[in-house]
């Protein structure tokens, strides 16, 4: 996944970085200032279902991947991680000439043929080593760069933070899920649940982290999405920063 998958050799440098971002951060994404207040008419349901969003994630989703990264070993879980990345490379190349991204979209398309062919479906990040950098892009990013407007904030049961224009895009973003590529109704859900438990598991520590440090998580999270998804480019927005996905690391390292 990702894209966003986002070893242990940078971790701490950038669990460090992120706190001392969101401590200055949080007093300002925190009250009525909050730039993504204005983007969320919603916000008195969007709670509610964001509390629910995490009792599930608490409960179930949080455990699961705490078990997940204890028992797998790392590089195991790096090549999940990787497989699952590559996969969402195919997607971003579409929408990056979708775009009209042209050169961009060649060499993403360069990267997941590398890593499709040369790492074994993508188990081994081959492009990357290589120089072919990840550009991560979907469906909602195209619309924006068509001029579509993020609209509202909206929270939807299991899926967490979104938008009207990121909703609109996300049926067609899911037929580019690894798992719906597959026709085995058991094959899906196992691979629907692996990329949950493994995404969630990514987030472990910068997750603790953020219950820690922010003020009023909900906003936070909100407006940490919608400055992702370029609500605020023209309000100054890149003062806040995302917490990333921790690459997988051997639970024992370090102790």
């Amino acid at each position: 996944m990702n894209k966003s998958h986002a070893g242990p050799s940078w971790r701490r440098l950038a669990l460090l970085g992120v706190m001392a971002l969101s401590l200055g951060g949080c007093a300002s994404l925190k009250g009525p200032g909050s730039p993504g207040q204005k983007l969320d008419p919603w916000e008195n349901w969007n709670r509610k279902v964001f509390g629910f969003n995490e009792k599930i994630d608490e409960n179930v989703l949080k455990p699961v991947a705490t078990a997940y990264s204890e028992v797998v070993p790392a590089p195991a879980r790096l090549g999940v991680d990787n497989f699952f990345g590559n996969v969402a490379d195919a997607w971003s190349a579409v929408n990056l000439f979708l775009q009209g991204r042209l050169k961009t979209g060649v060499l993403q398309t360069m990267r997941f043929a590398v890593n499709t062919t040369l790492g074994f479906g993508g188990v081994l990040d081959i492009g990357t080593e290589v120089g072919l950098e990840r550009h991560s892009e979907d469906l909602g990013k195209t619309f924006g760069r068509w001029g579509t407007g993020t609209g509202a904030y909206i929270v939807w049961p299991l899926l967490g933070p979104s938008s009207v224009r990121d909703s609109f895009a996300l049926p067609f973003d899911r037929r580019a899920s690894p798992a719906l590529l597959l026709d085995s109704g058991n094959a899906q859900f196992g691979i629907t649940v692996l990329q949950a438990v493994n995404a969630r598991s990514n987030f472990l520590r910068a997750g603790e982290m953020l219950d820690g440090i922010a003020l009023d998580k909900y906003t936070f999270i909100r407006d940490a999405y919608l400055t992702r998804r370029g609500s605020f480019e023209e309000d100054g927005g890149d003062e806040y920063e995302v917490i990333s996905p921790e690459p997988p690391s051997d639970p024992q390292a370090g102790r």
